[in-house]
């Protein structure tokens, strides 16, 4: 069988000018980036499985194109598998075609910024233009502007996620600079979510960024929980823990969890408050706060600098899943890292049907008696 024919942008243009169907197979999200000028924008799934719905003449001329030439061409086969006898694949893609300056559409209503700024995820079928726009829309509270939260930070925001509300009551110290990477020299005993501000608004300014410098208590978690779609925990103390993993289940937002201890780290998603009695809360694992002595803190204890970059990126990972609906969240599973074998491992959590927060039918017994008993 002939190879299929290989043309170049212009001269599909040339030819599209002369009465070619001109069809363009990338993914919406890559159609919003642009598309050349009166192509018909239909993903190649769409097209192979179902070709006479755009195409109904197999023997018109038919040119395809996607980003680089590839996936176009791939398609031309396919169509030639169902009878198509009049295809060419335009060499180079749009990529070749925008360079070349020849005339495009706009794909989206969404400003050049947008487009630009967040290409990459719009090339994702996965995430694509209405991924980005549920980003956009997205909140996200963050508790903790220091090692855990700077990564989780700093992704979340190039991600653009729409609305972070930030809650950290800490000023910037010279020992938070060896691993919180929001922070810098010169922003040293400012408080650290104004520190986080500038770093995060420098890095993406569309995101929207609400600064609280509190610390997490019986009286202020729900109002800083209620109004978002995720928690991102990055505490640094067993009181803000619990009150969070309190507070999530009570108002049915899921927790991502991560903490740190010298060389290894542990990440999980506790989503108790929207699938009681199938998904632990962090109680289930942790049912009381442990000695202070059995849990020293890194100024305590110490931290190797890089641990809390890869614990906090697995917590910035789970959130967008969570936002974005993707894959499978580590929910009733509790990930280990140890930095010094290099090595992940994994815990199956099950829901424990005597957890005093979390069990179906369970009264909730209030966050003071928590506060309390974290306190002593």
């Amino acid at each position: 069988m002939d190879e299929i024919e290989e043309i170049s942008p212009a001269e599909a243009l040339r030819r599209q000018q002369a009465g070619a169907r001109l069809v363009d197979v990338r993914e919406p999200g890559e159609h919003a980036l642009g598309l050349p000028r009166d192509a018909l924008a239909v993903p190649r799934a769409a097209l192979e499985s179902a070709p006479s719905q755009w195409l109904p003449d197999p023997a018109a001329d038919v040119l395809l194109i996607c980003a680089a030439g590839m996936r176009s061409l791939a398609a031309a086969r396919a169509l030639r598998a169902r009878g198509y006898t009049r295809l060419a694949s335009v060499a180079g893609g749009f990529d070749q075609w925008r360079h070349d300056g020849l005339p495009e559409m706009a794909g989206a209503d969404e400003d050049a910024d947008f487009l630009a700024r967040y290409s990459r995820h719009l090339r994702l079928p996965q995430v694509g233009l209405e991924g980005q726009r549920k980003l956009a829309a997205a909140r996200v509270l963050l508790v903790g502007a220091g090692g855990l939260g700077s990564p989780a930070a700093f992704y979340l925001a190039a991600a653009g996620v729409g609305r972070l509300v930030l809650a950290d009551d800490d000023v910037v110290d010279r020992s938070n600079l060896q691993r919180q990477i929001l922070h810098t020299e010169a922003r040293i005993g400012m408080p650290k979510v104004d520190s986080a501000r500038e770093a995060l608004g420098a890095l993406n300014p569309r995101v929207d960024l609400a600064a609280h410098r509190v610390r997490v208590t019986a009286e202020n978690v729900e109002s800083l929980v209620r109004d978002v779609d995720v928690v991102v925990d990055g505490a640094d103390n067993f009181a803000a823990r619990y009150l969070l993993s309190d507070a999530c289940v009570q108002l049915g937002k899921p927790l991502v969890y991560g903490a740190v201890h010298r060389f290894e780290g542990q990440a999980s998603v506790f989503d108790a408050g929207r699938q009681r009695g199938r998904a632990p809360c962090y109680r289930c694992l942790f049912p009381e706060p442990p000695a202070p002595e059995d849990a020293p803190n890194c100024a305590e204890a110490g931290v190797l600098g890089v641990l809390p970059g890869v614990i906090g990126l697995l917590q910035a990972t789970e959130a967008l899943k969570l936002l974005l609906g993707l894959g499978e969240p580590l929910s009733g599973r509790l990930l280990h890292f140890d930095a010094l074998r290099m090595r992940f491992r994994e815990t199956r959590l099950a829901p424990d049907p005597a957890c005093p927060v979390c069990a179906p039918g369970r009264v909730f017994p209030g966050y003071r008696e928590l506060q309390a008993m974290c306190a002593t």
